[in-house]
C-alpha cells in the first residue's frame, strides 16, 4: 500500500510540473511565431520579458496566457489589459503564479486559496491597443 501511495504521489507531481509553462516550452510549441522575430525580440522572449510594439502572440510566448483580461475605455479609445497574477502568503512567500487557477471554482479550489492571509498580487499588466502592446506595468523592486 505504501508503494502505491508513493507511486501516486510521484505521478501527481509529474502531472502538475508537466503543466508548468516556460518561455522555452511555449517557443517549442510555436516555433513559426518565434522564428519571424528579430534577434532582440527573441532574446527578450527567452528572458520572459515583453516590449512596446509586441503583438499578442509574442506576449504569450514570453509570459504565457494571462490570468485576467479586461477592457479599458478612456479618452484615447479602447484597450485590452492582460494581468498576470501571483498569490503570496502573509509572510510574502510566493504560493503560486500562473494561469491554471482561473478555471477552478465551486467546492474545489487549489491548495493556495485556503492559505491564511493569502494575498493576490498583480505582478505584471500588459496593455494592448489595436493588437499591439502600448504599455507595460511592472512592480519596481
Amino acid at each position: 500500500m505504501k508503494t502505491l501511495l508513493t507511486y501516486l504521489a510521484l505521478v501527481s507531481g509529474l502531472v502538475v510540473f508537466a503543466g508548468c509553462s516556460t518561455p522555452d516550452t511555449r517557443i517549442a510549441k510555436q516555433p513559426e511565431v518565434f522564428s519571424r522575430l528579430t534577434a532582440e525580440q527573441q532574446q527578450m522572449i527567452r528572458q520572459g520579458r515583453v516590449g512596446v510594439g509586441f503583438d499578442q502572440d509574442m506576449v504569450k510566448l514570453a509570459l504565457g496566457d494571462p490570468d485576467r483580461v479586461r477592457e479599458r475605455i478612456d479618452a484615447s479609445g479602447r484597450s485590452e489589459v492582460w494581468s498576470y497574477i501571483e498569490y503570496e502568503g502573509a509572510d510574502g512567500a510566493i504560493l503560486y503564479r500562473g494561469w491554471y487557477h482561473r478555471g477552478w471554482g465551486g467546492p474545489v479550489y487549489p491548495y493556495y486559496m485556503d492559505v491564511q492571509g493569502r494575498r493576490e498580487r498583480s505582478r505584471e499588466r500588459v496593455v494592448f491597443r489595436d493588437g499591439r502592446v502600448v504599455a507595460i506595468e511592472q512592480d519596481v523592486k
